[in-house]
């Protein structure tokens, strides 16, 4: 399940947006890849203004990393943001449907909460 969030602001306000969002919320931002400058300088562009932008909350990623060191294959979380003329619309894949891939259901509350936090960074930002 994807969660969804849908504004009006340039791809940059809204970066810059979620970025500070997620910083208050006690996310750090790890990274933000420019899909389209990145596959046009590889000679195959997109028809579309895409980025992700990826953050990270330390004291939830130990804690379930704690509990299997495979979760990090889906971390950190990503938000990707995705033009689409009239409106941006920021999506990521929810934590608690990202979670049971790894069969660990005493870590449920712990992704349940991520999962809170994430739309409120979107709801934020947006």
């Amino acid at each position: 399940m994807l969660i969804n969030v849908e504004s009006t602001k340039s791809l940059e306000e809204l970066k810059s947006k979620l970025e500070e969002t997620a910083k208050a919320k006690g996310f750090g931002v790890m990274a933000v890849h420019e899909v389209t400058k990145i596959l046009e300088s590889k000679g195959v562009p997109i028809s579309y203004q895409c980025m992700i932008v990826e953050v990270c909350s330390p004291k939830h990623a130990s804690a379930v990393l704690q509990k299997n060191p495979y979760v990090s294959t889906a971390m950190p979380c990503r938000i990707a943001l995705i033009d689409q003329g009239d409106k941006r619309i920021m999506s990521t894949v929810a934590p608690t449907v990202m979670l049971e891939m790894y069969n660990i259901p005493e870590a449920k509350e712990i992704a349940q909460e991520v999962e809170r936090l994430m739309k409120e960074i979107m709801e934020e930002a947006k």
